[in-house]
């Protein structure tokens, strides 16, 4: 396949034009990689709900405060991160194998900085991320800036491949920075959404120990059983924070809170026994107090996880060829779809993940 054949035609996208309105179409011709750059025909891109804050262009910092987006994702921009697809064409200083199924890694940064020296793109200050300051995955196709990005997922299938660049990475990154639970002290994950659930599994395979999946969706809570959970709390129930806090020997050694919100910050510190850890991961958004003090008498620590790097997404990839990970509730869905599937994201209407297929 020449670079010629592999460039002609036509390419359609989904993007934000305006922030907070729906997503338009964008049809243009495919344009050719250049330098470093590889071309990937994308079959497969999951629906993230940090998707509905980039397309919204803002996160909310509670108080009526906001972080805006606008110097970050500068629209148009198509948005979308957990791609999967095959190599098209390469730019002319590219490797990529013509023809190879991959997953892409979304999380690049901007290569000389010292976060990037150290593998740590994800949190460069300068990112050139697919989806945010790089156009991603709600599209027909998608310039990725190296080969290195790409990641073979023979064995996997294409709609779960997808899931591992994000929701995959993020749950599995999170769970490496806590130590492993036991019966004793065990480890709470809060939300059961796509992320959640994927740490649910991933904790079952890397700690050998169900977590104790604390949701309000009954559904959700069910997905949670099915993935893998010792045990469900609906966070509403009369003094289930205390409950949960007492039934172990140990107390609770660490929740993983993949919503992020005033509420479930609360709920994770009533919880969270002597010498636990507290993981923000999600971005629902918010702000809490907290009595300093009690920080130190507790000793417990608070801290957070974004995403991944690729060298974690490469080590999540291989548990997953070797067939250790279920694999999510996912439903499939076409590439159109996409201001629909937006919508149920945010209406809390999605159970696992929605992946978008062109």
């Amino acid at each position: 396949m020449s670079n010629a054949t592999a460039t002609s035609g036509e390419q359609l996208s989904y993007q934000v034009v305006d922030f907070g309105q729906p997503l338009q179409l964008a049809r243009r011709a495919i344009a050719a990689p250049q330098g470093s750059e590889v071309l990937v025909r994308i079959s497969a891109c999951g629906v993230c709900h940090s998707d509905l804050h980039m397309a919204e262009g803002f996160f909310d910092l509670g108080d009526g405060r906001h972080f805006g987006l606008e110097k970050v994702l500068k629209p148009p921009r198509t948005l979308g991160h957990e791609i999967v697809g095959t190599v098209a064409a390469n730019g002319p200083d590219a490797r990529g194998a013509l023809g190879r199924s991959v997953i892409v890694f979304p999380w690049i940064g901007c290569g000389q900085c010292a976060l990037c020296a150290r593998g740590d793109e994800h949190m460069c200050a300068r990112p050139e991320s697919l989806g945010t300051t790089r156009d991603g995955g709600f599209s027909t196709h998608v310039r990725v800036p190296h080969s290195r990005y790409l990641i073979d997922h023979a064995g996997i299938d294409a709609a779960f491949a997808a899931t591992l660049a994000c929701s995959g990475l993020t749950a599995y990154s999170a769970l490496k920075k806590v130590a492993p639970a036991t019966e004793q002290a065990p480890l709470v994950i809060i939300g059961a959404g796509g992320v959640g659930l994927s740490a649910v599994a991933l904790a079952k395979a890397m700690h050998g120990l169900g977590p104790i999946v604390v949701d309000i969706d009954p559904a959700k809570r069910q997905a949670a059983l099915d993935a893998g959970a010792s045990r469900v709390v609906d966070p509403a129930e009369a003094d289930v924070a205390k409950t949960l806090a007492r039934s172990s020997a140990e107390g609770v050694s660490a929740v993983l809170d993949f919503v992020g919100s005033t509420r479930t910050f609360e709920f994770a510190n009533a919880v969270v026994g002597k010498g636990g850890k507290i993981l923000i991961v999600g971005l629902f958004g918010g702000s809490a107090s907290i009595q300093l003090p009690l920080i130190p008498m507790r000793a417990i620590s608070i801290g957070g996880s974004y995403v991944g790097s690729l060298a974690e997404l490469r080590e999540l990839v291989a548990l997953a060829q070797q067939g250790v990970l279920p694999s999510l509730p996912l439903s499939s869905r076409p590439l159109g779809d996409v201001q629909t599937v937006l919508d149920e994201l945010r209406a809390g209407k999605v159970t696992g993940r929605a992946i978008l297929q062109s």
